[in-house]
């Protein structure tokens, strides 16, 4: 059983690009009164595309330039990320935009908060998100300089000085606990917080990412992550994928991203379209109400489960239903948030299984997509690591997907994987700060092993 006074250190995973519009304090604008009801002033999810303009404005923009300040995320930026969000919230609010001094990370945020912080200038933010997000590269010197923001948009200028240049790597040390949130979680003042990363970054990590395996968080989305030794990478710019920076996912080492923006969510879509008549007339007058909702949450909890046996059982046929997986529209290869999914082939005999079938068809092929843009790019991918509730739950899915990758995959047994990176990495942060009574140094390369 594990003890409080044991705890030595934390690290914090979040979903990204999931910024916020903070004050000079580094408060997040929607934790004040006078925005507490305004969604504008609260952190912007991921998945949140309503700045597809503006990040197509930031890609025409982008070629004007001398230098190619995409460069490093695939050189096609996404509506998920910082820059579209921010310039997207200053446009459509003006109170939000009269008093954001400053855009910051959920990973970020947290631990600065744990930390006491008071001013957002002192907030280290991890390379994780900056660089994947951000456009921050060591190249550049940090951050694109102001001319390229302000002559996108006047709203920008002045903002990459209120951002940051340096930036920190997760086995890093942002600071100690708080008094008030020590005494909140009934821990020491003496713990250490470590620099703040994403949740698919870490999770790669506590699922036991290796060079050139592509490490696969599957949940609603998918997170695709890969690392490789520099010396062997450095001159490689893979075209149309999520950002390549070094120390990104394991210090030492190029950490490249990919993914789909819809996996599960695709299968979720499906079992709420077959779920409406459940969800919707379930009033009935042969049983009672407490039966009737009983009845539908047990149908509903078989749907995917008997979907994914009967499909199991259809034969391969070049006349097959086909589909697109775009429902949420392409994250990975070559970034298009305004792309749609279809349906193909359908007839008066296609039945719910087989629609289900060509679904997972589509997440997987589009799985492959990125993989063979990696391979064709040189950068050779040698394995998959499977991570995640779709990964562990279904293996219809993941026979599907090897099959078309034509490649065994690893399931990793682990349901806490992100959960497992993060105290790796807060094993590491404090480790290298020798402390008293701890263990021997926990290293990256040792916990892979």
């Amino acid at each position: 059983m594990l003890l409080r006074s044991n705890v030595r250190a934390i690290s914090i995973d979040t979903t990204g690009s999931t910024p916020v519009a903070v004050d000079k304090t580094g408060t997040p604008l929607a934790l004040l009164p006078a925005f507490e009801n305004n969604p504008n002033a609260m952190f912007v999810l991921w998945k949140d595309h309503a700045s597809v303009n503006e990040a197509a404005e930031i890609n025409a923009h982008a070629e004007k330039f001398s230098t190619n300040y995409l460069q490093y995320v695939g050189g096609i930026y996404s509506s998920e990320w910082f820059w579209a969000k921010l310039l997207h919230i200053l446009r459509v609010d003006t109170q939000v935009r009269n008093h954001c001094h400053s855009w910051v990370e959920h990973c970020d945020w947290i631990p600065f908060l744990l930390t006491g912080g008071s001013s957002v200038s002192d907030m280290k933010r991890g390379v994780c998100s900056a660089g994947h997000k951000a456009l921050w590269a060591e190249d550049f010197g940090g951050l694109p300089p102001d001319e390229f923001f302000s002559s996108l948009d006047p709203l920008l200028k002045g903002f990459t000085s209120r951002l940051f240049k340096k930036t920190y790597t997760a086995d890093q040390v942002a600071g100690r606990l708080s008094s008030e949130w020590a005494e909140r979680l009934g821990l020491s003042t003496d713990v250490f917080v470590g620099v703040g990363a994403f949740d698919a970054h870490m999770g790669a990590v506590g699922g036991q990412i290796e060079p050139y395996h592509l490490s696969k968080v599957m949940g609603t989305s998918t997170c695709d992550m890969l690392v490789a030794p520099m010396d062997e990478v450095k001159n490689i710019l893979v075209k149309g994928i999520c950002g390549q920076v070094p120390g990104s996912i394991i210090p030492g080492m190029i950490g490249m991203e990919a993914g789909q923006s819809a996996f599960g969510d695709v299968y979720a879509w499906f079992k709420n379209v077959l779920s409406w008549s459940l969800n919707n007339l379930k009033d009935s007058s042969i049983i009672d109400a407490a039966t009737a909702n009983a009845l539908q949450k047990e149908m509903s909890d078989k749907i995917i489960k008997e979907l994914s046996a009967a499909a199991s059982k259809l034969p391969l046929n070049e006349k097959d239903e086909l589909a697109v997986d775009w429902l949420n529209g392409r994250r990975t290869p070559d970034a298009n948030q305004l792309l749609k999914a279809s349906i193909s082939g359908l007839s008066l005999g296609t039945d719910a299984p087989r629609i289900f079938k060509a679904l997972v068809e589509a997440t997987c092929f589009g799985a492959k997509a990125i993989v063979e843009r990696f391979n064709n790019e040189g950068v050779p991918v040698k394995g998959l690591i499977g991570l995640g509730g779709v990964a562990r739950k279904s293996p219809y899915i993941m026979q599907t997907m090897t099959d078309v990758m034509n490649m065994p995959i690893r399931i990793h047994k682990s349901e806490q994987t992100c959960a497992a990176g993060a105290a790796m990495f807060a094993a590491t942060a404090a480790s290298e700060r020798h402390e008293p009574g701890f263990l021997a140094p926990i290293r990256l390369a040792q916990c892979l092993l």
